[in-house]
């Protein structure tokens, strides 16, 4: 152990590094991160992204429940009229503006999502985590204050930028802490949050739009998901695989703009035999961070490039829009359908309640199976077009039957299978690129599935009805795109696909490995082994 600054005798730029180390060993001792540890377990951090997860979902539903969304005024022919209430009441929106609003939070979704996953590589994610919540949090409280459509649907637009940081960086933090065994069941029980979320939003929108007003919905959900915003700053950040640490504040030279004989110290930065103060090289910090901030977008351009060139990601992707434009408008206009076809004395709690226990169940199974069957790319895509494919049948026969019991049977069975596809198809996107560019890979597949998937979804079954205005055949053309979905991901069977997650990010030095500290409290048998794959 080295108990002084280190000697530089012919330093070349290994040594340098390397007698930097461990001076910097020798000022931590070392039973500092035993008395110190990280209070984030795999587990701890597992459970928290759920909840997360779930109150961005409880949001998707309870703008959509009959208790916040509301319904227009009407007449009847006699003259007597029922008043209008929630946000088309009150509001007096058209059906193609109500589903506007589900859609608004995609334009702040779509503008952010490339930016969070950008910057991941230059600033912590965790952090950016932490400044996405609270957005979200800011946003939510302006839903309940909104005044007219326009200002709900700004206060919507807010809410996707707060979403976008969360989306594109929960998974791959998920993915590297898992037990390697037990990555798609640990992907599973986070996206089993998206049908549990939006089946309590349906509950908890209806009851508080009864009993209270639906400006309070969106109040509580931003009082509950501050201490998360908070949480993001002031607890000790973690650290992706693929990217270099940015531990200190005084760590002004990343690993992908050192070079020969330049490396970072608490005093300052070593370059050859000289060390430069912190306060000599602040001008050319900021002149590499200007230079780091100018490389971000041809850096952008490269990985999306990357990206569209994988024909699995591509395949994957195109699979899961279908599958979302179905999805997303099931969410926003099953309550209605609902109503309207079988006359459910209370649509918000049929709906919440298939939803919730088919979503979970269907969920974990679906993570539990493609672990079962050896969790490779090749078997997920077979689960998921199996899956699909008969999901689809069951809820389109579900819609032909004009008894209410058996809709609810056969739609319940349809609903369990479809949800079986959400850890799979994730975990394709996470392990069909590099670690680096998982972020970037989960932004983009939550962009394409919003913006050509839910987002056009809940205007145009808005108006497919309103042309129509007949929700059994709005509901059956709709169910038919499940089987495209189907087509398209058994397509990615016969794709030669490769795992990629083993692979360690181009840009990770060999000093950033050796300075890296432990990032999680736990057993080595509780952490993935992140230098081989699944």
């Amino acid at each position: 152990m080295v108990d002084g600054p280190p000697k530089l005798t012919n330093p070349s730029p290994a040594s340098n590094s390397l007698h930097i180390v461990g001076s910097e060993m020798a000022k931590t001792p070392i039973g500092d991160h035993a008395s110190n540890p990280s209070w984030f377990t795999p587990k701890r951090l597992l459970i928290i992204f759920c909840v997360i997860n779930m109150l961005n979902y409880v949001d998707r539903g309870a703008i959509a429940s009959n208790g916040v969304n509301g319904s227009l005024k009407t007449c009847s022919e006699s003259g007597v009229c029922t008043p209008g209430s929630g946000i088309q009441g009150d509001f007096n929106l058209s059906n193609f503006q109500d589903g506007v609003l589900s859609s608004a939070f995609m334009v702040g979704l779509l503008v952010a999502s490339p930016i969070f996953a950008s910057l991941a590589k230059s600033h912590n994610p965790f952090r950016l985590i932490g400044v996405g919540l609270s957005f979200w949090t800011f946003a939510t409280a302006g839903c309940g204050s909104s005044f007219d459509f326009w200002s709900i649907a700004i206060f919507r637009m807010l809410v996707g930028v707060g979403e976008a940081s969360f989306i594109s960086l929960a998974a791959p933090f998920i993915d590297d802490n898992a037990p390697v065994t037990q990555k798609t069941a640990w992907l599973a029980m986070f996206y089993m949050c998206i049908p549990t979320g939006i089946a309590l939003g349906y509950v908890y929108g209806g009851f508080v739009g009864e009993h209270f007003n639906w400006r309070y919905a969106f109040w509580g959900e931003a009082i509950l998901m501050l201490p998360f915003a908070v949480l993001g700053f002031v607890m000790k950040p973690l650290q992706l695989k693929g990217f270099a640490p940015a531990e200190s504040k005084n760590a002004t030279v990343g690993p992908e703009t050192e070079g020969p004989g330049l490396s970072n110290v608490n005093g300052g930065v070593l370059i050859g035999n000289e060390l430069i103060s912190n306060n000599a090289s602040n001008k050319a910090s900021k002149s590499r961070g200007a230079f780091k901030m100018c490389n971000q977008f041809p850096r952008f351009l490269i990985d999306m490039k990357m990206l569209l060139l994988d024909k699995v990601y591509v395949v994957n992707v195109l699979g899961y829009v279908s599958y979302n434009f179905v999805i997303g408008a099931y969410s926003y206009w099953g309550p209605k359908a609902g109503y309207n076809i079988y006359h459910m004395n209370n649509a918000d709690m049929m709906f919440g309640g298939i939803t919730i226990v088919c979503g979970i169940l269907g969920t974990l199974a679906g993570g539990y199976i493609l672990d079962c069957m050896d969790a490779t790319i090749s078997n997920a895509f077979k689960l998921l077009s199996g899956a699909t494919f008969l999901g689809a049948i069951f809820c389109f026969i579900s819609f032909c039957l004009k008894g209410l019991y058996g809709f609810i049977a056969l739609f319940s069975v349809g609903e369990l299978l479809v949800f079986a596809t959400q850890a799979p198809v994730n975990y394709v996107c996470l392990h069909c690129v590099r670690p680096s560019l998982r972020p970037l890979s989960m932004a983009m597949s939550t962009v394409a599935i919003h913006i050509f998937g839910d987002v056009p979804s809940s205007p145009l079954v808005g108006i497919l009805q309103d042309h129509v205005n007949n929700w059994r055949e709005t509901t059956l053309i709709l169910t038919s795109v499940l089987f495209l979905a189907s087509g398209i991901w058994f397509l990615g069977v016969f794709l030669d696909s490769v795992d990629r997650f083993k692979l360690d990010s181009e840009n990770q030095s060999v000093q950033s490995k050796a300075t890296m500290k432990p990032l999680l409290e736990g057993e080595d048998d509780e952490m993935p082994d992140t230098s081989t794959g699944p």
